[in-house]
């Protein structure tokens, strides 16, 4: 996956940065083309003309020209570099760093570049144990995760202080294994396709402040939106209230309700070449929605009883015209869940049905890793074993990328 691709290094200043002069020496081994953006502080503890003699290209140091250069050449290199790389490693990523990211600070040539980047990147944290277990870097670093960029943490071993713990950037060629991962799962075969996903639970409301609802947390949907990003998809992402940062690069329209969510859908629906449906709508909803907070004494009047009708069903609706479009479904099912999977599929004229038991161990609302099965129209079967919903997106995605291209 390295041969003929295009690697962006962004080194920050810590201590661990020597040995990015091994991960560039794997890289060009590999047939890699290399480019290394640094930070100032980078600078304190190796020089741009190693990093420059090793990639044989130039090294960008600072956002601006140097002061007193003789000439100044105006340029867009940020832009540039950010549309030349096929996937960018930042390493070591610094504590100070990875917070910056996570703010859209850019106040210097890395934190720019991770801006305007369009590719996949790559975060490599490495500091001191009492630095990396610190709540608010561990804060951060899941906040990376909600926008889409990979982590490799730090191993456990001795750090520059003398101190054991976790921080140790990990070896070169752990680094450049990561990198070639990660280039298989965000290969580019969703380029120009134009996807919608929906993603968490619908609210039906039973009056101003209280309402119907469901455990959904739509991390599955999220992990969907971003790996279809990744992988060169127009993403539109239908969201219900949830707490989850947009992934990159992916257009997002919140709702609240399931008819909220019909609605996005319907008007989204002709553009698009695949439906992904991962969101958990809601299938009754209160007939008679009170606009004003019902108080306690109101209650007691009406013995707390609050009469449901069904939602529309949108996966059925889609089935129903769907045109050409590749249709995917999610079946959460705690019982006879093969038989009730595959009978939503004919049912509703889907291409593929995900089926989850949220009883099972790892699958749980909530959890960061799921266990599916993913069943085609001729019945076929995938089950796949628990994994990171991230890897389950890329699962269902290949599974996707084949039947366009039939």
């Amino acid at each position: 996956m390295l041969k003929g691709k295009k690697i962006l290094i962004g080194v920050t200043g810590g201590i661990a940065a020597y040995k990015i002069c091994f991960v560039i020496r794997e890289l060009r081994r590999a047939g890699a083309e290399v480019r290394v953006v640094m930070t100032e502080a980078a600078k304190e503890f190796i020089t741009p003309l190693t990093f420059s003699t090793l990639s044989g290209n130039e090294v960008i140091v600072g956002t601006f020209p140097a002061p007193g250069d003789s000439t100044v050449r105006g340029s867009t290199w940020h832009i540039d570099l950010g549309l030349w790389a096929d996937v960018m490693l930042i390493a070591p990523a610094t504590a100070n760093t990875i917070a910056k990211i996570v703010h859209g600070l850019a106040d210097n040539a890395v934190t720019t570049l991770v801006l305007s980047l369009r590719c996949p990147l790559l975060i490599c944290p490495a500091m001191d144990a009492e630095m990396w277990t610190n709540a608010v870097t561990q804060e951060n670093v899941e906040r990376l995760k909600e926008l889409g960029f990979f982590i490799l943490p730090p191993v456990e071993g001795e750090l520059a202080s003398g101190l054991i713990g976790p921080g140790r950037l990990p070896e070169p060629e752990a680094i450049v294994q990561a990198l070639g991962e990660i280039l298989e799962k965000t290969r580019q075969n969703l380029t120009g396709k134009k996807i919608l996903v929906t993603a968490g639970p619908t609210y039906e409301p039973i009056d101003a402040v209280r309402f119907v609802g469901n455990r959904s947390s739509g991390k599955m949907g999220f992990a969907m939106a971003n790996a279809a990003a990744l992988r060169g998809a127009e993403v539109t992402l239908v969201a219900g209230p949830v707490h989850l940062h947009t992934p990159r690069n992916v257009k997002r329209i919140d709702v609240q309700t399931a008819e909220e969510m019909y609605q996005a859908v319907q008007t989204e629906f002709e553009k698009q070449d695949v439906v992904i449906m991962a969101a958990a709508v809601a299938d009754y909803t209160p007939t008679k929605p009170v606009r004003q907070k019902i108080k306690k004494e109101d209650r007691a009047a009406l013995k707390l009883k609050v009469e449901l009708r069904q939602t529309r069903d949108i996966l059925e609706a889609l089935g129903k015209k769907k045109d050409g479009k590749v249709l995917v479904g999610f079946a959460l099912e705690t019982h006879d869940e093969i038989q009730n999977a595959k009978d939503k599929l004919k049912r509703k004229n889907l291409d593929l049905v995900v089926l989850n038991n949220p009883l099972l161990e790892g699958a749980a609302f909530g959890a960061e890793t799921n266990v599916v099965s993913i069943i085609d129209r001729s019945g076929k079967i995938e089950a796949l074993p628990k994994l990171p919903k991230f890897e389950v997106a890329n699962r269902i995605l290949d599974r996707v990328a084949e039947i366009l291209q039939r």
